[in-house]
Protein backbone atom coordinates (compact mmCIF):
# COMPACT_ATOMS: atom_id res chain seq x y z
CA UNK A 1 0.00 0.00 0.00
CA UNK A 2 1.14 3.79 -0.68
CA UNK A 3 2.32 5.54 2.43
CA UNK A 4 1.55 9.27 2.08
CA UNK A 5 2.73 11.92 4.74
CA UNK A 6 0.59 13.11 7.20
CA UNK A 7 0.56 17.36 6.40
CA UNK A 8 -2.31 19.37 6.50
CA UNK A 9 -3.18 21.04 2.96
CA UNK A 10 -2.40 24.60 2.45
CA UNK A 11 -0.12 25.29 5.38
CA UNK A 12 2.30 27.67 5.79
CA UNK A 13 5.48 25.99 7.06
CA UNK A 14 9.16 26.34 6.99
CA UNK A 15 11.16 23.93 4.57
CA UNK A 16 12.87 22.91 7.89
CA UNK A 17 10.04 21.17 9.20
CA UNK A 18 9.78 18.68 5.66
CA UNK A 19 13.20 17.42 7.16
CA UNK A 20 16.15 16.88 3.74
CA UNK A 21 13.17 17.38 1.48
CA UNK A 22 13.92 20.79 1.64
CA UNK A 23 17.86 19.77 0.87
CA UNK A 24 16.71 17.71 -1.86
CA UNK A 25 14.77 20.61 -4.03
CA UNK A 26 17.69 22.78 -3.51
CA UNK A 27 19.80 20.63 -5.57
CA UNK A 28 17.04 18.99 -8.47
CA UNK A 29 15.95 22.74 -8.93
CA UNK A 30 18.58 24.07 -10.60
CA UNK A 31 19.12 20.96 -12.64
CA UNK A 32 15.63 21.79 -14.59
CA UNK A 33 14.72 23.57 -17.55
CA UNK A 34 12.90 26.08 -16.33
CA UNK A 35 14.42 26.89 -13.37
CA UNK A 36 15.62 30.66 -13.93
CA UNK A 37 18.07 31.35 -11.90
CA UNK A 38 20.52 28.75 -12.93
CA UNK A 39 23.75 31.54 -12.93
CA UNK A 40 23.00 32.42 -9.15
CA UNK A 41 23.39 29.94 -6.21
CA UNK A 42 20.34 28.86 -5.04
CA UNK A 43 21.18 29.24 -1.40
CA UNK A 44 17.51 29.57 0.49
CA UNK A 45 14.39 28.11 -0.10
CA UNK A 46 10.95 28.58 2.09
CA UNK A 47 7.64 26.44 1.70
CA UNK A 48 4.63 28.48 0.96
CA UNK A 49 2.13 25.94 0.63
CA UNK A 50 1.90 22.62 0.67
CA UNK A 51 -1.36 21.17 -0.43
CA UNK A 52 -2.17 17.41 -0.95
CA UNK A 53 -4.27 17.18 -4.40
CA UNK A 54 -5.04 13.35 -4.03
CA UNK A 55 -3.03 10.69 -1.96
CA UNK A 56 0.66 10.18 -3.22
CA UNK A 57 0.74 13.64 -4.77
CA UNK A 58 1.49 17.08 -2.82
CA UNK A 59 1.21 20.61 -4.34
CA UNK A 60 3.85 22.86 -3.38
CA UNK A 61 4.57 26.66 -3.66
CA UNK A 62 8.19 27.20 -2.99
CA UNK A 63 10.41 30.47 -2.91
CA UNK A 64 13.74 30.74 -3.92
CA UNK A 65 16.39 32.99 -2.30
CA UNK A 66 19.69 33.36 -4.48
CA UNK A 67 22.29 35.58 -4.31
CA UNK A 68 25.14 36.32 -6.83
CA UNK A 69 25.31 38.46 -10.07
CA UNK A 70 22.72 41.03 -9.84
CA UNK A 71 19.97 41.44 -12.02
CA UNK A 72 20.18 44.06 -15.16
CA UNK A 73 20.12 47.34 -13.41
CA UNK A 74 22.33 46.33 -10.84
CA UNK A 75 19.56 45.51 -7.66
CA UNK A 76 19.79 42.50 -5.58
CA UNK A 77 18.38 39.80 -7.60
CA UNK A 78 14.94 38.88 -6.30
CA UNK A 79 13.35 35.16 -5.23
CA UNK A 80 11.33 33.66 -7.49
CA UNK A 81 8.10 31.46 -6.69
CA UNK A 82 8.14 27.93 -8.37
CA UNK A 83 5.07 25.67 -8.69
CA UNK A 84 5.58 21.92 -8.21
CA UNK A 85 3.82 18.81 -8.01
CA UNK A 86 5.38 15.69 -6.18
CA UNK A 87 5.05 12.52 -5.98
CA UNK A 88 5.97 10.34 -2.66
CA UNK A 89 5.84 6.99 -2.54
CA UNK A 90 7.89 4.15 -0.10
CA UNK A 91 9.87 3.01 -3.44
CA UNK A 92 9.73 4.43 -7.00
CA UNK A 93 9.17 2.42 -10.34
CA UNK A 94 12.23 1.91 -12.73
CA UNK A 95 10.38 3.44 -15.37
CA UNK A 96 10.10 6.84 -13.42
CA UNK A 97 13.72 7.11 -12.73
CA UNK A 98 14.15 10.11 -14.81
CA UNK A 99 11.49 11.59 -12.55
CA UNK A 100 13.41 11.07 -8.92
CA UNK A 101 14.13 14.04 -6.44
CA UNK A 102 15.06 11.79 -3.88
CA UNK A 103 14.44 9.91 -0.89
CA UNK A 104 13.54 11.97 2.30
CA UNK A 105 15.59 10.92 5.75
CA UNK A 106 14.44 12.87 7.92
CA UNK A 107 10.85 15.01 8.98
CA UNK A 108 6.72 14.34 7.89
CA UNK A 109 7.98 12.71 4.93
CA UNK A 110 10.76 10.06 5.91
CA UNK A 111 11.33 7.33 4.73
CA UNK A 112 9.77 8.11 1.03
CA UNK A 113 10.61 8.57 -2.13
CA UNK A 114 9.98 12.06 -3.60
CA UNK A 115 10.11 12.38 -8.04
CA UNK A 116 8.59 14.77 -10.22
CA UNK A 117 4.70 14.04 -10.54
CA UNK A 118 4.09 16.11 -13.54
CA UNK A 119 6.28 12.84 -15.40
CA UNK A 120 3.88 10.32 -14.15
CA UNK A 121 1.09 8.73 -16.04
CA UNK A 122 -1.24 8.05 -13.30
CA UNK A 123 -0.48 11.56 -11.66
CA UNK A 124 -1.07 13.38 -14.54
CA UNK A 125 -4.28 11.31 -15.21
CA UNK A 126 -5.34 12.01 -11.84
CA UNK A 127 -4.51 16.10 -12.08
CA UNK A 128 -6.95 16.20 -15.61
CA UNK A 129 -9.43 14.12 -12.64
CA UNK A 130 -9.09 17.11 -10.96
CA UNK A 131 -9.39 19.70 -13.38
CA UNK A 132 -12.85 17.50 -14.75
CA UNK A 133 -14.30 18.29 -11.39
CA UNK A 134 -14.38 21.76 -10.57
CA UNK A 135 -13.76 23.22 -7.08
CA UNK A 136 -12.17 24.23 -4.14
CA UNK A 137 -9.71 22.23 -2.78
CA UNK A 138 -7.45 24.00 0.55
CA UNK A 139 -5.63 27.38 -1.18
CA UNK A 140 -6.75 25.63 -4.56
CA UNK A 141 -9.32 26.27 -7.02
CA UNK A 142 -10.48 24.23 -9.90
CA UNK A 143 -12.40 26.02 -12.52
CA UNK A 144 -14.03 25.33 -16.11
CA UNK A 145 -15.58 26.37 -19.31
CA UNK A 146 -19.08 24.18 -18.52
CA UNK A 147 -20.12 24.36 -22.34
CA UNK A 148 -16.81 21.80 -22.76
CA UNK A 149 -17.37 18.61 -22.18
CA UNK A 150 -13.60 16.96 -21.08
CA UNK A 151 -14.12 12.99 -21.56
CA UNK A 152 -12.32 10.91 -18.83
CA UNK A 153 -9.87 8.80 -19.46
CA UNK A 154 -7.68 10.76 -21.54
CA UNK A 155 -3.84 9.24 -21.98
CA UNK A 156 -1.59 11.69 -21.02
CA UNK A 157 2.36 12.43 -22.36
CA UNK A 158 4.56 14.86 -21.35
CA UNK A 159 5.75 16.96 -23.93
CA UNK A 160 9.76 17.51 -24.16
CA UNK A 161 10.41 20.44 -25.64
CA UNK A 162 8.98 23.22 -23.10
CA UNK A 163 11.20 25.17 -21.10
CA UNK A 164 10.22 27.71 -19.01
CA UNK A 165 7.06 25.45 -18.13
CA UNK A 166 5.43 22.24 -18.20
CA UNK A 167 2.68 21.27 -21.05
CA UNK A 168 0.94 18.06 -20.97
CA UNK A 169 -1.00 16.88 -23.79
CA UNK A 170 -4.09 14.42 -23.25
CA UNK A 171 -5.39 11.92 -25.92
CA UNK A 172 -4.54 14.93 -28.50
CA UNK A 173 -7.35 16.42 -28.03
CA UNK A 174 -6.17 19.10 -25.07
CA UNK A 175 -2.97 20.31 -23.55
CA UNK A 176 -2.04 21.63 -20.17
CA UNK A 177 0.51 24.15 -19.56
CA UNK A 178 1.64 24.03 -15.97
CA UNK A 179 3.27 26.97 -15.03
CA UNK A 180 6.56 26.66 -12.72
CA UNK A 181 7.17 30.01 -11.73
CA UNK A 182 4.37 31.81 -10.42
CA UNK A 183 3.88 35.35 -9.87
CA UNK A 184 0.99 37.25 -8.36
CA UNK A 185 -2.16 38.26 -10.81
CA UNK A 186 -3.77 36.77 -13.49
CA UNK A 187 -1.67 35.05 -15.92
CA UNK A 188 -2.14 36.28 -19.27
CA UNK A 189 -2.23 32.68 -21.02
CA UNK A 190 -5.51 32.45 -19.60
CA UNK A 191 -6.44 36.43 -19.45
CA UNK A 192 -6.31 36.85 -23.14
CA UNK A 193 -7.51 33.74 -25.02
CA UNK A 194 -10.74 34.09 -22.73
CA UNK A 195 -11.17 37.85 -23.68
CA UNK A 196 -10.36 37.03 -27.39
CA UNK A 197 -12.84 34.05 -27.64
CA UNK A 198 -15.29 36.79 -26.32
CA UNK A 199 -14.33 38.84 -28.98
CA UNK A 200 -14.88 35.61 -31.29
CA UNK A 201 -11.37 35.38 -32.47
CA UNK A 202 -10.28 31.73 -34.03
CA UNK A 203 -7.20 32.15 -33.83
CA UNK A 204 -6.40 31.71 -30.21
CA UNK A 205 -7.50 28.15 -28.89
CA UNK A 206 -10.10 29.21 -25.39
CA UNK A 207 -9.28 27.79 -22.31
CA UNK A 208 -11.77 25.03 -21.07
CA UNK A 209 -10.25 24.74 -17.74
CA UNK A 210 -8.07 26.51 -15.03
CA UNK A 211 -6.81 26.32 -11.68
CA UNK A 212 -5.38 29.03 -9.51
CA UNK A 213 -4.29 29.12 -5.72
CA UNK A 214 -5.49 31.88 -2.99
CA UNK A 215 -2.57 31.65 -0.95
CA UNK A 216 -0.23 33.28 -0.08
CA UNK A 217 -1.59 35.55 -3.23
CA UNK A 218 -3.91 35.28 -5.97
CA UNK A 219 -1.86 33.33 -9.30
CA UNK A 220 -2.71 31.46 -12.18
CA UNK A 221 -1.05 27.82 -11.52
CA UNK A 222 -2.45 26.11 -14.51
CA UNK A 223 -4.24 26.60 -18.23
CA UNK A 224 -5.88 23.61 -20.23
CA UNK A 225 -7.06 24.43 -23.83
CA UNK A 226 -7.63 22.10 -27.34
CA UNK A 227 -5.25 20.62 -29.18
CA UNK A 228 -4.24 21.07 -32.78
CA UNK A 229 -3.10 17.46 -32.99
CA UNK A 230 -2.20 17.98 -36.75
CA UNK A 231 -0.65 21.40 -36.57
CA UNK A 232 2.66 22.25 -36.91
CA UNK A 233 4.75 25.24 -35.85
CA UNK A 234 5.92 28.25 -37.67
CA UNK A 235 10.03 27.37 -36.77
CA UNK A 236 9.39 23.85 -37.76
CA UNK A 237 7.75 25.10 -41.12
CA UNK A 238 10.00 27.66 -41.86
CA UNK A 239 13.36 25.44 -41.40
CA UNK A 240 11.78 22.85 -43.51
CA UNK A 241 11.29 25.43 -46.35
CA UNK A 242 15.04 26.44 -45.61
CA UNK A 243 16.33 22.69 -45.68
CA UNK A 244 13.92 22.54 -49.27
CA UNK A 245 14.56 25.71 -50.55
CA UNK A 246 11.65 26.56 -51.05
CA UNK A 247 9.92 30.33 -51.03
CA UNK A 248 8.20 31.20 -47.19
CA UNK A 249 6.88 33.92 -48.58
CA UNK A 250 2.98 33.08 -49.19
CA UNK A 251 2.91 31.85 -45.78
CA UNK A 252 4.59 34.61 -43.82
CA UNK A 253 2.37 37.09 -45.66
CA UNK A 254 -0.35 35.06 -44.17
CA UNK A 255 0.90 35.10 -40.96
CA UNK A 256 1.70 38.89 -41.09
CA UNK A 257 -2.55 38.75 -41.82
CA UNK A 258 -3.37 36.68 -38.52
CA UNK A 259 -1.55 38.52 -36.51
CA UNK A 260 -3.29 41.70 -37.52
CA UNK A 261 -6.04 39.70 -36.94
CA UNK A 262 -5.34 38.95 -33.63
CA UNK A 263 -4.05 42.91 -32.52
CA UNK A 264 -7.48 44.23 -33.80
CA UNK A 265 -9.41 41.50 -31.50
CA UNK A 266 -6.96 42.47 -28.69
CA UNK A 267 -7.70 46.52 -29.22
CA UNK A 268 -11.61 45.40 -28.81
CA UNK A 269 -11.10 43.08 -25.88
CA UNK A 270 -9.06 45.56 -23.75
CA UNK A 271 -8.82 48.87 -23.14
CA UNK A 272 -6.96 50.93 -25.66
CA UNK A 273 -3.97 53.18 -24.28
CA UNK A 274 -2.89 56.41 -25.51
CA UNK A 275 -0.33 56.86 -28.07
CA UNK A 276 2.93 55.79 -27.21
CA UNK A 277 5.35 58.18 -25.04
CA UNK A 278 8.41 57.67 -27.48
CA UNK A 279 11.17 59.01 -24.67
CA UNK A 280 10.13 57.33 -22.35
CA UNK A 281 9.80 54.09 -23.93
CA UNK A 282 13.39 55.29 -25.72
CA UNK A 283 14.76 55.65 -21.98
CA UNK A 284 13.84 52.05 -20.71
CA UNK A 285 15.45 50.80 -24.58
CA UNK A 286 18.69 52.56 -23.08
CA UNK A 287 19.11 51.32 -19.94
CA UNK A 288 18.55 47.88 -21.02
CA UNK A 289 21.04 48.24 -23.64
CA UNK A 290 23.32 49.84 -21.28
CA UNK A 291 22.52 46.50 -18.53
CA UNK A 292 23.17 44.39 -21.31
CA UNK A 293 26.76 45.61 -22.55
CA UNK A 294 28.22 45.49 -18.96
CA UNK A 295 27.39 41.62 -18.63
CA UNK A 296 28.12 40.91 -22.33
CA UNK A 297 31.36 42.79 -23.33
CA UNK A 298 30.95 41.90 -26.99
CA UNK A 299 28.10 44.41 -27.05
CA UNK A 300 29.82 47.21 -26.39
CA UNK A 301 31.57 48.47 -29.52
CA UNK A 302 28.25 48.48 -30.89
CA UNK A 303 26.21 50.82 -28.26
CA UNK A 304 27.10 54.08 -29.86
CA UNK A 305 24.99 53.45 -32.69
CA UNK A 306 22.61 51.60 -31.07
CA UNK A 307 21.70 54.15 -29.31
CA UNK A 308 21.05 56.06 -32.46
CA UNK A 309 17.85 53.79 -32.49
CA UNK A 310 16.35 54.73 -29.73
CA UNK A 311 16.98 58.48 -29.95
CA UNK A 312 15.20 58.50 -33.66
CA UNK A 313 12.45 56.84 -31.58
CA UNK A 314 12.15 59.46 -29.23
CA UNK A 315 12.25 62.21 -31.78
CA UNK A 316 9.48 60.10 -34.05
CA UNK A 317 6.09 60.45 -34.54
CA UNK A 318 4.42 58.15 -31.47
CA UNK A 319 3.05 55.46 -33.65
CA UNK A 320 -0.05 53.54 -32.81
CA UNK A 321 -2.13 53.88 -29.48
CA UNK A 322 -0.58 51.29 -27.02
CA UNK A 323 -2.84 48.17 -26.39
CA UNK A 324 -2.42 44.57 -25.59
CA UNK A 325 -0.35 42.47 -27.26
CA UNK A 326 1.31 38.69 -27.81
CA UNK A 327 4.70 40.27 -25.78
CA UNK A 328 6.95 37.40 -27.11
CA UNK A 329 5.98 36.77 -30.79
CA UNK A 330 8.02 34.69 -32.61
CA UNK A 331 7.82 31.82 -35.60
CA UNK A 332 7.50 29.29 -31.84
CA UNK A 333 4.80 31.22 -30.66
CA UNK A 334 2.65 30.40 -34.05
CA UNK A 335 0.84 26.79 -35.35
CA UNK A 336 -0.06 25.83 -38.92
CA UNK A 337 -3.33 23.81 -39.40
CA UNK A 338 -5.16 23.31 -42.30
CA UNK A 339 -4.80 26.89 -44.30
CA UNK A 340 -5.00 28.84 -40.47
CA UNK A 341 -2.49 30.25 -38.36
CA UNK A 342 -3.24 30.04 -34.77
CA UNK A 343 -1.39 31.82 -32.29
CA UNK A 344 -0.46 30.28 -29.06
CA UNK A 345 1.69 31.02 -25.68
CA UNK A 346 0.68 34.50 -24.44
CA UNK A 347 2.19 34.18 -21.26
CA UNK A 348 4.97 36.83 -22.52
CA UNK A 349 8.41 36.94 -21.31
CA UNK A 350 8.46 35.20 -18.23
CA UNK A 351 11.44 36.88 -16.61
CA UNK A 352 9.12 40.21 -16.95
CA UNK A 353 7.39 41.10 -13.90
CA UNK A 354 3.74 40.24 -14.48
CA UNK A 355 2.14 43.84 -14.50
CA UNK A 356 4.30 44.83 -17.26
CA UNK A 357 3.36 41.72 -19.67
CA UNK A 358 -0.46 42.80 -18.74
CA UNK A 359 -0.08 45.93 -19.88
CA UNK A 360 -0.61 48.41 -22.82
CA UNK A 361 2.52 48.18 -25.15
CA UNK A 362 2.71 48.95 -28.90
CA UNK A 363 2.03 46.78 -31.13
CA UNK A 364 5.43 46.82 -33.10
CA UNK A 365 6.66 45.11 -30.29
CA UNK A 366 4.92 42.44 -31.79
CA UNK A 367 5.96 42.84 -35.39
CA UNK A 368 9.45 43.14 -34.20
CA UNK A 369 9.86 39.87 -32.60
CA UNK A 370 9.00 37.85 -35.61
CA UNK A 371 10.70 39.96 -38.02
CA UNK A 372 13.46 38.76 -35.79
CA UNK A 373 12.43 35.20 -36.07
CA UNK A 374 12.94 34.73 -39.81
CA UNK A 375 16.32 36.19 -39.06
CA UNK A 376 16.89 33.11 -36.47
CA UNK A 377 15.28 30.55 -38.75
CA UNK A 378 17.45 31.72 -41.97
CA UNK A 379 20.96 31.60 -39.45
CA UNK A 380 20.10 28.26 -39.25
CA UNK A 381 21.80 27.03 -42.41
CA UNK A 382 24.23 27.48 -44.34
CA UNK A 383 25.72 29.77 -46.22
CA UNK A 384 23.14 31.96 -44.17
CA UNK A 385 20.42 32.86 -46.14
CA UNK A 386 19.56 36.42 -45.76
CA UNK A 387 17.43 36.99 -48.81
CA UNK A 388 15.49 34.36 -47.65
CA UNK A 389 14.53 36.12 -44.40
CA UNK A 390 14.83 39.81 -46.19
CA UNK A 391 11.28 38.62 -48.47
CA UNK A 392 9.70 36.95 -45.36
CA UNK A 393 9.86 40.31 -43.63
CA UNK A 394 8.62 41.96 -46.00
CA UNK A 395 5.94 39.84 -46.73
CA UNK A 396 4.99 39.67 -43.14
CA UNK A 397 4.81 43.15 -42.86
CA UNK A 398 2.99 43.62 -46.20
CA UNK A 399 0.40 40.97 -44.90
CA UNK A 400 -0.50 42.94 -41.30
CA UNK A 401 -0.41 46.21 -43.21
CA UNK A 402 -3.45 44.62 -45.62
CA UNK A 403 -4.71 43.53 -42.24
CA UNK A 404 -4.14 46.25 -40.02
CA UNK A 405 -4.89 49.40 -41.65
CA UNK A 406 -1.23 50.64 -42.06
CA UNK A 407 1.65 49.66 -42.44
CA UNK A 408 4.83 48.84 -40.03
CA UNK A 409 7.76 49.40 -42.89
CA UNK A 410 6.04 53.09 -42.73
CA UNK A 411 7.22 53.45 -39.20
CA UNK A 412 10.56 52.84 -39.68
CA UNK A 413 12.19 54.67 -36.89
CA UNK A 414 9.68 52.63 -34.31
CA UNK A 415 10.50 49.44 -35.92
CA UNK A 416 14.23 50.05 -36.12
CA UNK A 417 13.92 50.89 -31.81
CA UNK A 418 11.76 47.77 -31.15
CA UNK A 419 13.83 45.07 -33.07
CA UNK A 420 16.81 46.85 -31.81
CA UNK A 421 15.67 46.71 -28.24
CA UNK A 422 14.39 42.64 -29.11
CA UNK A 423 18.12 41.76 -30.43
CA UNK A 424 19.48 43.10 -26.91
CA UNK A 425 17.75 41.21 -25.19
CA UNK A 426 18.44 37.62 -27.69
CA UNK A 427 22.46 38.74 -27.39
CA UNK A 428 22.07 38.24 -23.66
CA UNK A 429 19.63 35.64 -23.14
CA UNK A 430 22.12 34.11 -25.15
CA UNK A 431 25.46 35.10 -23.55
CA UNK A 432 23.80 33.50 -20.54
CA UNK A 433 22.17 30.33 -21.79
CA UNK A 434 23.11 29.45 -25.49
CA UNK A 435 26.76 31.08 -25.92
CA UNK A 436 26.91 28.94 -28.97
CA UNK A 437 24.14 31.20 -30.59
CA UNK A 438 25.44 34.42 -29.55
CA UNK A 439 26.51 35.49 -33.25
CA UNK A 440 22.74 35.15 -34.03
CA UNK A 441 21.55 38.36 -32.49
CA UNK A 442 24.87 39.83 -32.96
CA UNK A 443 24.96 39.89 -36.62
CA UNK A 444 21.42 41.71 -36.22
CA UNK A 445 23.68 44.12 -33.75
CA UNK A 446 25.80 44.90 -36.39
CA UNK A 447 23.27 45.09 -38.83
CA UNK A 448 21.10 47.67 -36.90
CA UNK A 449 24.16 49.81 -35.50
CA UNK A 450 26.22 50.57 -38.51
CA UNK A 451 23.56 50.46 -41.18
CA UNK A 452 20.66 51.55 -39.44
CA UNK A 453 18.39 48.62 -39.99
Amino acid sequence: MQKTAPLSAGGVVGVRSTGTLGALLREWLPRQRWFAGKDRPLNDLRLLSMTELYPGCLHLLVQTGQSGVPSPGGTPPPGDCYQLLLGIQEHLSPRLGRALIGRVETGALAGLTVHDALQDPRSAHLLLERMRHPGPLGPLSFESDPSVHVPAGLAPRLLEAEQSNTSLVYGDAFILKVFRRVQPGVNPDLEVPVALAGQGCGRVPAPVAWYRTTHPQEATLGVLQPFLPDASDGWTLALDALARGEDFTPQAYALGGATAEVHLALAAAFPVGPLGDNARTAAGMTERLEAAAHHVPALRPYVPGLTTAFGALAACDPGPPAQRVHGDLHLGQVLHAGREWFVIDFEGEPSRPLAERRSAQSPVRDIAGMLRSFDYAARQRRPWRPEWARRCREAFCAGYADGAGWDPRKKHALLRAYETDRAVYEVLYEARHRPDWLPVPMAAIERLAVRGG
